[in-house]
C-alpha cells in the first residue's frame, strides 16, 4: 500500500476487545492509531460500541473519552435489555449497521479500508465498498480456538492482517491505564486533511 494512499479505520470495539482477550492481551490505542497514520493518509478513525442504558459509570468511558479526544469518531448507541426464554437477563447490542453507513458514505473519498471484526454479517458491505474500488484489509485471528474470523468475511477481504502478529505493534501491559486527557502536540493528520462541504476528506 502506498504512503499516500487514503485509508480509514471501522473497529467494531466489542469484537476488537474480544479477538485481543482471545489472544492474551489489550490493545493500545495510541499505538494503533501511530500504527495506521504511519501506514498511509489516516483520514477517519471510527470506533462503535454499545453501553448500557442508565448505567452511571461504564468501564469503557475512559477508553471512550480518550479517543473522542484523540481525533476518532466515536460511535455510540444504548444496548437492548431482555430476559430470554429461561430467565436470564441478556444484553443485546449490534453495531453493524451504524459501521456499514459510515463505510459507504465514504467509500468514494478513500483509496482502503481497514475493517477490525471478523463478524461474517459485513461480507455485503466488503463486497459493496470493492466494487467502489476500495481496496479493503480485515484485521481479525486465525489463531485462537475457535478463530474469531468468519471464514466467508477473510475469503472476501482483499488482505488478511492476523492480529496475533500485530501484537508487538498492538499490545499494551494490562496494567497500564490509556491517561484520560493528553495535551496533543498538534492534531493527527488526518484531522489535518482538507474537507469538503459533507465534513469529508476530499
Amino acid at each position: 500500500m502506498s504512503s499516500s494512499a487514503r485509508i480509514a479505520l471501522f473497529i467494531d470495539g466489542a469484537n476488537l476487545y474480544s479477538t485481543a482477550k482471545a489472544l492474551g492481551f489489550d490493545i493500545d490505542y495510541r499505538r494503533l492509531l501511530k500504527e495506521f497514520q504511519d501506514r498511509g493518509a489516516l483520514l477517519r478513525a471510527f470506533y462503535y460500541t454499545t453501553i448500557i442504558e442508565d448505567q452511571e459509570y461504564t468501564s469503557i468511558r475512559p477508553l471512550i473519552d480518550w479517543l473522542d479526544y484523540n481525533g476518532c469518531t466515536v460511535v455510540t448507541k444504548p444496548t437492548k435489555e431482555f430476559i430470554d426464554a429461561s430467565g436470564r437477563r441478556k444484553v443485546k447490542g449490534s453495531m453493524n449497521i451504524e459501521l456499514s453507513v459510515n463505510a459507504m458514505e465514504l467509500a468514494d473519498h478513500v483509496d482502503a479500508m481497514y475493517l477490525f471484526s471478523g463478524d461474517g454479517d459485513y461480507r455485503p458491505l466488503l463486497q459493496a465498498v470493492q466494487r467502489r474500488g476500495v481496496h479493503v484489509t480485515v484485521v481479525s485471528t486465525l489463531t485462537s480456538q475457535p478463530p474469531m474470523v468468519a471464514d466467508e468475511l477473510r475469503r472476501q477481504a482483499d488482505t488478511f492482517l492476523d492480529l496475533a502478529d500485530l501484537k508487538p505493534k498492538l499490545g499494551r501491559d494490562p496494567s497500564e491505564r490509556p491517561p484520560a486527557r493528553e495535551v496533543r502536540q498538534q492534531s493527527p493528520q488526518f484531522l489535518r486533511a482538507a474537507v469538503n462541504g459533507n465534513g469529508l476528506a476530499k
